[in-house]
């Protein structure tokens, strides 16, 4: 997507800007980091309100330390592999509708992406399961036309490069679809939010 952009480019394009910056901007940059630095901390549990932070804030300085919050916020929607995703891309958006208050367009919005998250885990698993299983039976199959007996045996079929290999392939293809929909849902959050 053209509108998200790499950390990598966001620290060249800053950088290029430095030599050329006004103190307005400068200071607007700051507050921009500062923005970031608060939602990092919210996300990670040690605050409880972002809304919290921003109105201890000057006034002068909340735009730009909301614009930082929310860019912070949005990076933090990604596809979870855990629980731990899970909870923290609950709490990325719990944020986002949180300093959009009145704004049910975006807290649908978020509720839908929330969903994709959550869908992606579970068929993420479902696969994973599923070809555990496919080859765990590939393998008594082949044990028993050896003539040996699969009843006594652990067999884990994980272990086996034949399974790595075909978890790869079915983990970046759900990763490629779901990962399209995602971006999509984060583009337009972008839009509707300002970032």
């Amino acid at each position: 997507m053209a509108g998200i952009k790499s950390t990598m480019d966001l620290v060249m394009e800053r950088a290029a800007r430095m030599g050329t910056a006004t103190p307005d901007e400068m200071r607007h940059e700051e507050n921009v980091k500062k923005g970031m630095h608060c939602t990092a901390e919210y996300l990670n549990g040690t605050k409880p309100s972002l809304l919290d932070i921003l109105g201890q804030q000057v006034d002068s300085e909340q735009a730009a330390i909301r614009k930082g919050m929310l860019s912070s916020l949005l990076r933090n929607l990604f596809l979870p592999r855990d629980d731990e995703g899970i909870k923290r891309i609950e709490r990325a958006v719990r944020g986002i509708v949180e300093l959009n208050p009145g704004g049910a367009d975006i807290a649908a919005l978020c509720q839908e992406l929330q969903a994709v998250a959550t869908q992606y885990g579970q068929h993420r698993q479902q696969l994973y399961e599923q070809l555990k299983e496919q080859m765990r039976m590939q393998i008594e199959q082949l044990l028993m036309r050896k003539g040996m007996k699969a009843d006594g045996m652990r067999i884990d079929p994980t272990m086996e490069p034949q399974f790595k290999d075909q978890w790869a392939r079915l983990e970046m293809d759900l990763d490629r679809q779901y990962g399209q929909a995602l971006d999509q849902f984060k583009a337009q959050l972008a839009d509707w939010v300002g970032v």
